[in-house]
């Protein structure tokens, strides 16, 4: 071959590998050819994890909501000795009730329960506990008018979720008009930027629904402090202008002339400290001065490229390829209409996957407030079930991508928030109960509101401390930090290990029961909620696990086992179904979007098809009677019980109907579940669980290790022929990547963090592999034994 021919040769080369490199790097979007006329259900979510913001795009006025985790009405009594003030001696009701359980007077206890219960939260004329609940909130709205004429024409809007960036481009007359959008975490701001071919005229004002305490304009800046009207809560939100035209300030409203580009760099802060028993003392001003000055000599370009560089660190982390092409061509709420009409579309299904990935990356960072409902996305004041952080499954449910796939920093928040609750938890478990350890249960707000609540049953719950406690050794599991065990998890998870010792009762029979007991949100108060026992089997079995790891506690350790080891055991009812309540009382038709009892399943790990065969197929009989329906969240929590299931089809089908296009804003408690067009999950009304839930059953039918083998490909649906998966991780600190084809795993990477035995487990095949900390190791399917 000449020189010629082989210069040609090698910039070909380079020609077919740069185009598969792009290919393969072309970016996941969200896109529309209209503006967003509504908040829930087609604006778009930004955010740089302590301020979510929506973005809609219309070109006459941008309108950009926005909102800070923990800006919070309620709490009035946070100051007292407890939220809301228990009354001295609550849980002195508790014999009669378990006597009156026993005796099979259901109704008896309830009533008693009830008064008792609601008797014990005082102050209900001044102070109801519903007000001084509270709620989270929205902090306004920025407007920002341009003044161009003509029709507008090209219009596009996007969010680009492999940059984490949004965008609006359009023509109006002669001019090209284009909008960036993007939160940059490490600065601690939100980036907002406009541009023009010709110099227009900007209007800028910002609205809030609370009290205006300043407001001004001086050098560029704007400054809004205002403050909350039942708790005084205080907080400011400033922005920087850069511009190239002129900016001038009357009445509340800010107008730039002769402007090219307006770019706004934005912050908000509170006075909120995360704190027992104040939960204020934050200087909210000093905290903005300081994310001001360090942003000062930061231009769009620099917080672009610092944004870029903080995102793609996490996200790329993890990539899903599932092979088929995809309907990129059309906006995505067409797309979405046309995929659940039956259009194949796997890229659909890679977006909403990469999508709460992103969704994550942006509403839970450390140091920032854990996710609520909402995430970081709320317009209201009232936002539906006051967008707290409902510990009966959901905040639970927002969390559980955060270790699979790869992003086990953003798990740190709620660690953070756990960690807070523990004290006001402490004095809920004394008062109510006279137990050791701590709880919180249905309803958890800001301020460390952990009691029972003034809606028994619905809001008795006290295992949530114990859930909660399961996402710490969760962290631990799959990132081996022995040092957070030990200083950070394992304290936690004893003290919520000793409520269940204390409180879990004889049942005249030999075992341990739960009582009074109730299982999520459905029945009457009842002796033995099997998912009680669910939970208390599985904190009690973590803790043990811990204290071995960490050398420690050898006789708290044994207590824990004896007691774990007596509690009621799972039981099979008359239809074979896995019981929900210690009498057999399910009903084969009912329809109630919580499972509850199949917590065992998932998240937990006391049933499996391997190790409990004869409890699987029981809770595979439950979940068949419970039906494909439901809200949102309870759609994607059936994902992963099909995918622990090993039902990779059941699992898709359920994982396509998370993602039905829905418009509905109403509360639909039964059978509205689906996405949005913007595809936020619709409980409805919309709620973020949903789309994380399915996040994380994406990940389950990819890859499990709950109990402790690393399953590859375990619920691989046929829809899924060929693809693979980078970077998901695996419990013991494994990076796994898979490949397959034809539907059978082709090559499986591994990856470890530490030096170790693990064992690798592919249908029917278990293979046990050495790896050798930071060194990758690849498997052909055929090298599994």
């Amino acid at each position: 071959m000449n020189i010629c021919l082989t210069r040609l040769f090698t910039v070909l080369c380079l020609l077919s590998l740069t185009h598969r490199v792009l290919a393969q790097k072309e970016p996941l979007r969200l896109w529309y050819n209209s503006p967003a006329k509504d908040w829930m259900t087609e604006a778009l979510p930004i955010g740089n994890g302590h301020i979510g913001a929506m973005f809609f795009g219309d070109p006459d006025e941008e309108r950009i909501q926005f909102s800070e985790g923990s800006l919070w009405a309620g709490g009035k009594n946070a100051n007292a000795e407890y939220n809301f003030g228990i009354k001295e001696g609550a849980y002195q009701y508790l014999p009669k009730v378990r006597e009156l359980l026993a005796a099979g007077k259901t109704e008896e206890a309830h009533k008693l329960a009830n008064k008792e219960m609601t008797g014990a939260i005082h102050e209900k004329k001044e102070n109801t506990p519903s007000s001084d609940f509270g709620a989270q909130q929205t902090t306004g709205d920025l407007y920002v008018k341009v003044s161009h004429t003509g029709p507008i024409k090209k219009f596009h809007r996007e969010l680009n979720i492999s940059d984490a960036v949004g965008k609006v481009t359009y023509e109006a007359g002669t001019g090209k008009f284009t909008r960036t959008f993007f939160g940059n975490y490490p600065s601690k701001v939100m980036v907002y930027q406009f541009t023009s071919t010709a110099p227009e005229t900007y209007t800028i004002r910002f609205v809030s629904p609370h009290q205006k305490d300043y407001e001004q304009f001086t050098k560029n800046h704007y400054t809004f402090g205002g403050s909350l009207k039942d708790n005084h809560q205080e907080f400011e939100t400033t922005y920087r202008i850069d511009t190239d035209g002129k900016p001038g300030f009357k009445d509340g409203i800010l107008t730039v002339t002769g402007a090219k580009k307006v770019t706004l760099i934005h912050t908000i802060a509170t006075d909120y400290l995360m704190q027992f028993p104040a939960y204020k003392g934050n200087d909210y001003k000093k905290a903005n001065k300081k994310v001001m000055a360090a942003a000062a000599g930061k231009t769009f370009e620099t917080l672009l490229a610092e944004q870029q560089k903080d995102y793609h660190s996490l996200f790329n982390r993890v990539s899903l390829s599932l092979g088929k092409p995809a309907l990129k061509s059309i906006p995505t709420d067409q797309r979405q209409k046309a995929y659940y009409a039956g259009q194949a579309d796997s890229g659909l299904e890679e977006l909403y996957f990469q999508y709460g990935r992103y969704l994550m990356i942006s509403s839970t960072r450390p140091g920032t407030m854990p996710m609520s409902l909402q995430g970081k996305w709320n317009d209201s004041t009232n936002p539906p079930w006051a967008n707290d952080y409902h510990t009966n499954i959901n905040v639970q449910m927002l969390y559980w991508p955060a270790e699979v796939t790869n992003l086990s920093e953003c798990h740190l928040p709620l660690i953070d928030f756990t960690k807070s609750i523990v004290e006001p938890g402490k004095l809920a478990a004394k008062e109510f109960f006279d137990t050791r350890g701590w709880i919180v249960n249905t309803m958890l707000n800001a301020y460390g509101y952990t009691a029972p609540g003034w809606d028994f049953p619905w809001g008795f719950f006290p295992g949530g401390a114990a859930w909660l406690s399961q996402h710490l050794w969760e962290h631990y599991a799959f990132t081996g930090d022995k040092t957070y065990l030990k200083n950070t998890a394992y304290p936690i998870m004893k003290e919520a290990s000793l409520f269940w010792m204390d409180y879990l009762t004889d049942d005249g029979k030999g075992n341990l029961v739960s009582a009074p007991s109730y299982s999520p949100e459905q029945g009457g108060i009842s002796t033995g909620a099997t998912m009680d026992h669910e939970i208390a089997w599985d904190i009690l079995t973590n803790t043990i696990d811990a204290a071995a790891v960490l050398g420690t506690d050898a006789d708290f350790a044994q207590k824990a086992k004896t007691i774990r080891d007596k509690i009621l055991p799972l039981q099979v009812g008359k239809w074979k179904q896995l019981q929900e309540w210690r009498e057999d009382l399910d009903d084969s038709t009912n329809k109630h979007r919580h499972v509850s009892h199949l917590f065992a399943l998932h998240p937990g790990k006391q049933i499996s098809l391997t190790q409990t065969p004869a409890e699987a197929q029981a809770a595979k009989v439950s979940l068949n009677a419970r039906g494909d329906d439901g809200t949102g969240w309870s759609l994607a929590w059936k994902v992963n019980f099909w995918a622990r299931l090993q039902d990779g089809n059941r699992a898709h089908k359920l994982f396509k109907s998370v993602m039905r296009p829905v418009s509905n804003k109403g509360t639909n408690m039964s059978d509205g579940g689906g996405s949005y067009a913007n595809l936020l999950c619709a409980h409805p009304p919309f709620q973020l669980d949903g789309n994380m839930g399915s996040t994380a059953g994406v990940a389950e039918m990819l890859l499990q290790s709950q109990t402790g083998v690393i399953e590859l490909l375990p619920a691989l649906p046929e829809a899924w022929p060929s693809g693979q998966v980078k970077g998901l991780k695996a419990r013991g600190n494994v990076t796994v990547d898979e490949t397959w084809e034809a539907g059978k795993l082709s090559t499986v990477t591994l990856l470890s963090q530490t030096t170790q035995e693990k064992t690798i487990q592919y249908g029917s095949k278990i293979t046990k592999v050495s790896l050798v900390k930071g060194q990758a190791k690849t498997l052909k399917a055929e090298d599994l034994n």
